[in-house]
């Protein structure tokens, strides 16, 4: 399949997830999601819902999509999506994401997404956390059961998925319904069976 072209590009996307503590009753409101693409995030949608309301994860919607993926990721959970821009999958080798969003390839394609999704709520300082108690580095576990490396580069949050190819967070704590979003700027490719 497609998926094995994708190990030299370079590229990554991430996704993960860990439960939060509720506020406590006399917390101040949050601040208002971050917009992407000019569009403002909302908190009572999921992470579907938002990704096909931002222009710049189009194709991250597409993808969950036709991989069947759409009431999963819409589910309670909670969850933590780690989103590719369009500009991500357009670094794609040419025919790579056509040929991913084949029917025939959606066993791969559901592979490639849940890649990018950890159980639980993780805001950008919970994976602070973790990256600084794990002296630099810290290991979250896939919805698609491989391991995703963060740690910091310039006060900037790397995601490294299995193959070493590396992801950046753009946009941060974009609060959903079921959990937490940020947006990446590249595509992490899991283990090729």
């Amino acid at each position: 399949m497609m998926l094995r072209s994708l190990l030299p590009l370079g590229l990554a996307l991430v996704v993960t997830g860990c439960a939060s503590t509720p506020a406590p009753v006399n917390a101040p409101a949050p601040p208002p999601n971050p917009k992407v693409g000019g569009v403002a995030m909302i908190e009572t949608w999921s992470a579907v819902d938002n990704a096909r309301a931002a222009p710049p994860l189009a194709t991250f919607a597409r993808a969950i999509d036709a991989a069947g993926l759409a009431d999963t990721l819409a589910a309670p959970g909670p969850v933590t999506v780690f989103a590719p821009t369009d500009a991500a999958f357009g670094r794609l080798a040419p025919g790579t994401l056509d040929e991913l969003l084949r029917p025939e390839n959606k066993p791969a394609l559901v592979k490639l997404v849940t890649y990018h999704v950890v159980p639980g709520r993780l805001t950008i300082a919970d994976l602070e956390a973790k990256i600084a108690a794990g002296g630099g580095t810290a290991t979250l576990t896939t919805v698609e059961g491989e391991p995703l490396t963060l740690g910091l580069v310039n006060q900037v949050i790397a995601l490294t998925d299995v193959a070493g190819n590396k992801s950046y967070v753009e946009t941060g704590d974009i609060r959903e319904a079921n959990g937490m979003m940020h947006v990446v700027n590249g595509i992490m490719i899991p283990t090729i069976d």
